[in-house]
C-alpha cells in the first residue's frame, strides 16, 4: 500500500481484523496523522500517547472516548474535573484492589460452573458460552442485576457496539438495543429509591455529590444512567474482547499455553504483556484545549485527537521487539488499563477474573484447539475482539 493510502480508519473492517500493519507504518512514517475526512488526527507513539494521558488540562475527555458517539448522558468518560473527580470519588472504594479481592470465590465459582458444564460437551464458543459470561456476572453482582435478567443486558450491549462495515454511524439496531438498556435501569434506578438493596446501583442513587459550593446533592437520573451503563460497557465488554484474543494468541503460540498451564504463578505478569500486545481499547478520543504541536505537526484548539493505545503498545521506542510476545517481560510503564485522570476505575476487577479465568481453563483445557475457519471477529471501532471462538475437544 502506497503512502498516501495509508490513512487511519477505525471505521474499516479491515482495520478490526488486524490493524497492525497500520500501526506500524504510522509508528514509522507518521506519527501524527491528520485524517481530513474523518476530521481527526491520530497519535501514535508511546511517549506521546503517555504524556497526552496524563495531560487532561489539554487533552480534554469531554467529547467522550468513542470517536462515532456522542454521549447522550453525562459519564465520568466523557467529563474532565473538577466533575469527573467527584463521581469518581463516589464509588472509588468499591473498586479498590482489597474490596475486589473479595469477590475472588465468587468469581471462581462462577468460573468454574460455566467451565465444568462445557467439559461435558465436543464443541463449544469460548466467547458466547465463556467469557461472555463471568464478567457479566461479576458486574452484575456489584451493581444488584438478578440473574434472570443478565443474559438480555449482555445481549443488547453485544448489538449496541456493533458497527456496519465504513459507517461511524451506531446502526438502527445498536440504537434499539441501547433504548432497551436505558429503560431497563430507569425502572431500576426507580426501584432502588423505593425499595434499597445492598448494591452499587443503591449507593449511587442514595449518594450526594459535592457541588461547586460547600453543598451537596444526589445524582439526577441522566447521571445515575450514565454511571451504570459505563460500568456494564466496561466491565463486561471490555474483559470479554480481552479474555477472548488472550486466548487467541495462546493458541497460536502453545509454548506459551503450556509455560502457563504448568506454572500459573506466570499468569498475572502473562496478563500485563497480551494487554500491551494486543489490547481490547486501541484508542480514547480527545479536544485539544489549546494550540499545540507534536512530532512536529500542528493541531489546532478544539480538534479532536484519536490517542492510539493499540499503537502505542506497540512501540520499538518504549519496548524490546514489541510485536513479539515475551510473558517475562517487565513493563515499567503501563497503558493497558489508560493512564492519569482516567486510569480504569475497575482495572483491579479485569485483573482477577481474567486470572482466575485462565487458570481455570488452562486446568480442564490445557490442548484447547480453535476451528480457525469459523472464527468471527467482533467489529466495533474501539473495542478489538472476537464474536465467536469455536472450540473443539
Amino acid at each position: 500500500m502506497n503512502k498516501h493510502a495509508m490513512k487511519y480508519n477505525p471505521f474499516t473492517f479491515e482495520m478490526h481484523k488486524d490493524p497492525y500493519a497500520m500501526y506500524d507504518y504510522l509508528l514509522e512514517h507518521e506519527p501524527v496523522q491528520h485524517n481530513a475526512a474523518l476530521g481527526v488526527w491520530a497519535i501514535s507513539r508511546f511517549e506521546d500517547v503517555w504524556s497526552a494521558s496524563k495531560d487532561a488540562e489539554t487533552f480534554s475527555s469531554s467529547c467522550g472516548p468513542i470517536l462515532e458517539l456522542e454521549m447522550p448522558m453525562p459519564i465520568m468518560l466523557a467529563m474532565d474535573a473538577p466533575d469527573h473527580n467527584r463521581l469518581r470519588s463516589l464509588v472509588s472504594m468499591a473498586f479498590t484492589p482489597n474490596a475486589i479481592n473479595t469477590l475472588e470465590p465468587q468469581i471462581r465459582k462462577d468460573v468454574c460452573g460455566y467451565l465444568d458444564a462445557l467439559q461435558k460437551v465436543k464443541h463449544f464458543d469460548l466467547v458466547n458460552d465463556f467469557s461472555a459470561k463471568f464478567p457479566m456476572d461479576s458486574i452484575s453482582t456489584m451493581l444488584g442485576i438478578p440473574e434472570k435478567d443478565r443474559a438480555e443486558l449482555q445481549e443488547w450491549s453485544r448489538i449496541g457496539m456493533q458497527r456496519t462495515p465504513g459507517d461511524p454511524q451506531v446502526p438502527r439496531a445498536g440504537q434499539i438495543a441501547m433504548g432497551k438498556s436505558v429503560d431497563y435501569f430507569i425502572k431500576a434506578i426507580s426501584d432502588r429509591r423505593a425499595q434499597p438493596q445492598n448494591d452499587i446501583m443503591t449507593t449511587l442513587v442514595h449518594a450526594k455529590m459535592k457541588t461547586d459550593t460547600t453543598d451537596t446533592r444526589p445524582l439526577n437520573d441522566s447521571e445515575l444512567l450514565g454511571f451504570i451503563l459505563m460500568f456494564v460497557a466496561a466491565g463486561y465488554e471490555t474483559v470479554m474482547r480481552f479474555f477472548g484474543l488472550m486466548t487467541y494468541h495462546l493458541f497460536k503460540h502453545p509454548d506459551i499455553r503450556q509455560q502457563l498451564a504448568k506454572n500459573p504463578a506466570l499468569i498475572p505478569n502473562a496478563i500485563e504483556e497480551f494487554l500491551r500486545y494486543d489490547n481490547p481499547g486501541q484508542y480514547l478520543a480527545r479536544i485539544v484545549t489549546k494550540d499545540i504541536k507534536i512530532q512536529g505537526i500542528d493541531i489546532p484548539k478544539g480538534a479532536k485527537v484519536i490517542l492510539l493505545h493499540g499503537a502505542a503498545m506497540r512501540d520499538k521506542r518504549e519496548y524490546n521487539e514489541p510485536n513479539t510476545i515475551d510473558i517475562h517481560r517487565k513493563i515499567e510503564r503501563k497503558l493497558g488499563f489508560g493512564n492519569g485522570a482516567h486510569l480504569c476505575l475497575g482495572a483491579a476487577l479485569a485483573r482477577l477474573e481474567c486470572r482466575i479465568a485462565l487458570e481455570e481453563l488452562l486446568k480442564r483445557f490445557p490442548d484447547y484447539h480453535i476451528n480457525e475457519a469459523k472464527v468471527i471477529h467482533s467489529h466495533c471501532a474501539n473495542v478489538r475482539g472476537f464474536d465467536c471462538l469455536p472450540i473443539e475437544q
